[in-house]
């Protein structure tokens, strides 16, 4: 016997990447994200802000693989139905979620405060956990195998390192981090060549604002050691090349 495949689906919901407004990004960063622990990434399904076909993609989707993954719809507005259609999924009721209650006052309290829009973003299915998010207040949803996340791909990225080495059958993740005084701006570019040029790797990047300057630190992930270090080392090269010093531990 080969070593199991661990599996996962993805839905990815919302009218504007129907209609072409929004070009959907979460599909190579969800795909990559779950190689890198060795899980496949093995169908994507992409379906409107309509209840019914939410609840069929769902159901379709986590009975046929180990994990289901959904992107959008969780927003303050009231066509961001999502959580609605999931319980229904699993025929469960939606409750505000405490925990989530409170971290969206904190967020909101210098922003204006908590309105009942804003509130929606703590409904969950029953028995749901929740999946922090650093960017902004409402976080992702976790029911299951089922993970219920942001639309917007540098909220869902968050989110994906918050889960990031916890899910089962996922090979344990080595990470290496390498900071640069730089604007992250300045060398995406580079950065992709980099994770694209290095398979099984994913590169996250955090920019900060320190001591009144710019800079970020690169955390490159992977599950063996030597692929790791061969991308950092590209890596360190890379910023080299465009007269940046690189810190190895991170800044």
């Amino acid at each position: 016997m080969g070593e199991r495949i661990w599996t996962a689906g993805l839905a990815v919901i919302g009218d504007e990447i129907l209609s072409g407004r929004t070009q959907d990004k979460n599909i190579a960063q969800i795909a990559t994200w779950l190689n890198v622990q060795g899980i496949r990434l093995a169908e994507v399904r992409v379906v409107p802000d309509v209840q019914e076909r939410i609840v069929e993609a769902v159901n379709a989707l986590r009975e046929r693989y180990d994990y289901c993954f959904t992107t959008g719809g969780i927003g303050p507005t009231h066509d961001d139905i999502t959580v609605d259609a999931i319980a229904v999924a699993l025929g469960v009721g939606v409750v505000i979620h405490p925990e989530a209650r409170a971290v969206l006052e904190r967020y909101y309290e210098t922003r204006g405060g908590i309105t009942d829009a804003r509130l929606r973003m703590a409904r969950v299915p029953e028995g749901a956990e929740l999946i922090p998010n650093r960017m902004s207040g409402a976080p992702g949803i976790r029911v299951g195998n089922l993970f219920i996340l942001a639309g917007v791909p540098y909220i869902t990225a968050g989110m994906l390192d918050a889960l990031t080495g916890t899910l089962e059958g996922g090979r344990p993740v080595l990470s290496r981090t390498i900071g640069s005084w730089a604007a992250e701006s300045e060398i995406a570019d580079m950065l992709a060549a980099t994770e694209r040029a290095h398979e099984g790797v994913a590169i996250g990047s955090y920019p900060f604002f320190r001591d009144g300057r710019i800079g970020a630190n690169f955390v490159v992930r992977a599950t063996e050691q030597g692929v790791l270090d061969a991308c950092a080392e590209d890596l360190i090269a890379g910023l080299a090349a465009k007269g940046l010093e690189a810190v190895d531990g991170g800044i």
